[in-house]
């Protein structure tokens, strides 16, 4: 008695024919499986847009691809799903690296060009007028204005650092202050002001 040959399933069969050029064969293929795989796809993807596109690039596949499937080594089903899953994980890896790239572009760039140059010249002489003033006030003085304002101490923190009363160093921030808006006058520029 011989043996019956193996039962060709109508997947593969689809898949013999789109292997041929026939594009109803396809399109049937595509009528059976697109809303199981774009489900795949959005689950993998987590966006319609994304899946759906994908989804067209698998189908687009199968078209190139259809000869290369070996229904000795599996389904045809299975097959779509590895391509389905493959497209997904490699387009979910480019969005990301794209992601990565666009957050590294935003981190390193210049805030605004040319307008930052003339602001960080224009900071630099204020920073250097501010240093020559700070240079003609009393040790004292300075010393405390600078451990409040550059090291962000309180006024007792200040006393606590320097073993002096509170009230020695207050009167002396404030004697300092008033020493550095005299000597700073208009040199600042117009609505530049101390911050102190």
């Amino acid at each position: 008695m011989a043996e019956a040959a193996p039962q060709t399933s109508p997947d593969t069969e689809l898949l013999h024919a789109i292997a041929r050029g026939d594009e109803s064969a396809l399109a049937a293929l595509y009528d059976r499986y697109n809303s199981i795989l774009l489900g795949l796809l959005l689950r993998i993807l987590h966006s319609r847009v994304e899946a759906e596109d994908v989804l067209q690039e698998v189908f687009l596949q199968i078209w190139q691809r259809a000869a290369n499937f070996d229904e000795t080594r599996g389904r045809a089903f299975t097959w779509m799903v590895t391509l389905a899953r493959s497209r997904a994980i490699d387009r979910l890896r480019s969005l990301q690296s794209r992601q990565r790239a666009d957050d590294t572009a935003l981190r390193d760039a210049p805030d605004s060009g040319v307008g930052d140059a003339v602001e960080d010249v224009y900071h630099g002489e204020q920073r250097e007028i501010v240093r020559a003033a700070l240079a003609e006030i009393p040790e004292e003085q300075r010393r405390a204005l600078l451990l409040a304002y550059f090291e962000g101490l309180t006024q007792a923190e200040i006393a606590e650092r320097l073993g002096q009363p509170l009230g020695t160093v207050k009167t002396r921030m404030r004697s300092g202050m008033s020493k550095l808006r005299d000597l700073l006058g208009g040199k600042m520029g117009r609505g530049a002001g101390l911050n102190f």
